[in-house]
């Protein structure tokens, strides 16, 4: 037994030397941030990849394409490969795949909501701060060799966005809101006149008086068998801009959940008695807004500004057949708003991050071409392909977009009106809108904001009781599957008291040097066992 023990001993000692090296060696990595080279060496090759979203818009590809090619004929040693993708949600889970493998792309199309997630990993997204101002290699900066815009060129509240943590870790690209598409024809075909500006109130009463029927069965309204008078595109957005509306709390910076209050109750009954009308659904339950709208089964179709062209009896882009479109007057307006006079809607759209590099001429590569895409001809040409505005006052106030705005309605596809319309609603609204806090798990909250209002929907469409017991249960099923009660808790002040900056492995060797510990005392008590029952 005593040569056993000397020989545990011995192996546990050997530990307490190896791991703490293994944790100084992780300790370096860590502390291995990027640091901005003194000049960029175009002497050397680099070859950067950059992951970006399109809906099969092959208009945007071919714009994507240009900007490469106009970049790497600015910068010969530096060749851009593109990967394609169709949704956010793809890039998001490839890149958290790709973390763990240190395999991630040099510049990703992202939000940054995702970006919090990416920065649970040490040191995965660099912090754009001093870039941004670097006399050389920043925003209009002397060695630059393309028309980069100054950093007070980037609009402020659309720059806010890509702000936490205490650094910028991205620049916005596009940016658009939400805007509501109506069918005016039926509006003033029921009774009503168009306001100057949407409210809920009236919203709600002319989608609920749209669903007369008739003696056969068809809606009055339309003559139709179907009829959808309000649908929602985005039911997250839906919920985030009704509880802004009505300053009530949704969540705060350090990421504490406020999303169940007693206004989201409120809110959620008083959308559970248009529903029971049939007067309300959502693009998960029905399907695109868009599609209902242009065959005169919907009157107010609420989307991003981004799918402008898919609006209208004349829209270049439609999904249904050309016999099923009725021709109709559209109207591109804010959404509903509960005060009038201080309108809220929210700011959204793609914005683009760096990822960190061992080779920190690889990544000032990747932040030139990721600046590249900030300059005018990329920001206006992408600008044009739907209802997006550019991000930088460069770009808004030059005499080419003033053109392309000022031509609206000239033809039905690069200055389709409803486009050009649904891009200057978020022009002269830049101060009206807001952003959420973002933090790792408010991705999660964003769904859970949505998913509130497409479970009451759906309950009520299936006649279920919707009371307080049910939002009771709601509020806690919702939570247990979007994880939220786990949100914030890396973040949380009081755990970062405790742990500092202790790195990842750091906390894995005390854990471990405690299960060895363990490990020593239960050999220990087993072996002393033995020997009384020997004795």
């Amino acid at each position: 037994m005593k040569n056993t023990l000397v020989r545990f001993i011995n192996v546990f000692l050997i530990l307490l030397i190896i791991l703490p090296l293994c944790a100084g060696c992780h300790g370096k990595r860590k502390s291995d941030v990027f640091e901005i080279p003194d000049e960029f060496d175009t002497s050397a090759s680099y070859e950067i990849t950059f992951w970006a979203k399109n809906d099969t818009n092959k208009t945007q590809t071919a714009i994507y394409q240009k900007a490469i090619a106009d970049f790497e004929e600015l910068y010969p040693n530096i060749r851009v490969n593109m990967r394609m993708y169709t949704d956010y949600g793809s890039i998001y889970n490839d890149v958290i795949t790709n973390i763990s493998t240190g395999t991630t792309p040099n510049v990703c199309i992202t939000y940054p909501d995702h970006i919090a997630t990416y920065l649970t990993g040490e040191n995965v997204v660099i912090p754009l701060d001093n870039l941004f101002k670097n006399k050389k290699y920043g925003f209009g900066g002397s060695e630059v060799r393309f028309d980069s815009p100054e950093f007070d060129e980037i609009i402020p509240g659309f720059l806010h966005e890509c702000y936490f943590r205490d650094h910028y870790y991205a620049i916005p690209y596009m940016r658009s809101t939400e805007a509501c598409y109506v069918n005016k024809t039926y509006v003033e075909k029921l009774g009503f006149e168009l306001p100057d500006v949407l409210t809920w109130d009236f919203v709600w009463k002319v989608a609920d008086a749209a669903t007369v029927k008739d003696e056969e069965g068809n809606y009055t309204v339309n003559g139709q068998k179907t009829m959808i008078p309000f649908i929602y595109k985005s039911t997250d957005n839906m919920m985030i801009q009704l509880l802004k509306q009505k300053n009530a709390p949704y969540s705060d910076e350090t990421g504490n959940i406020l999303l169940f209050n007693d206004t989201t109750t409120e809110l959620l009954k008083e959308i559970a008695s248009h529903v029971k009308k049939g007067a309300f659904s959502t693009f998960k339950i029905s399907s695109y807004p868009a599609n209902f709208l242009n065959a005169g089964q919907c009157i107010f179709a609420i989307d991003s500004t981004a799918g402008a062209t898919w609006m209208g009896s004349d829209a270049p882009n439609c999904d249904i057949s050309k016999d099923r479109i009725v021709d109709f007057d559209i109207e591109v307006m804010t959404i509903p708003q509960y005060d009038t006079d201080n309108p809220q809607m929210i700011s959204q759209g793609p914005s683009v991050c760096v990822f960190n590099k061992s080779d920190p001429q690889e990544v000032l590569a990747s932040w030139l071409f990721t600046q590249f895409l900030l300059s005018n001809d990329v920001q206006i040409s992408y600008s044009e392909t739907e209802g997006y505005v550019p991000v930088t006052s460069k770009a808004q106030n030059s005499e080419e977009y003033k053109d392309y705005l000022s031509r609206s309605g000239e033809d039905n596809e690069l200055h389709y009106s409803v486009k050009i319309d649904a891009a200057n609603i978020l022009l002269a609204h830049s101060d009206d809108t807001f952003v959420t806090p973002v933090f790792n798990g408010s991705a999660s909250l964003r769904d859970a904001a949505g998913e509130t209002i497409e479970s009451v929907t759906k309950s009520i469409r299936r006649k279920e009781t919707v009371d307080d017991g049910y939002f009771e249960k709601l509020y806690s099923n919702i939570t247990s599957f979007k994880h939220l009660d786990q949100i914030g808790m890396s973040d949380s002040p009081d755990q970062r008291k405790v742990l500092g900056d202790m790195p990842v492995m750091s906390i894995a060797l005390l854990s471990s040097l405690g299960v060895i510990w363990c490990g020593i005392g239960i050999y220990l008590l087993i072996n002393v066992i033995k020997n009384k029952k020997r004795q």
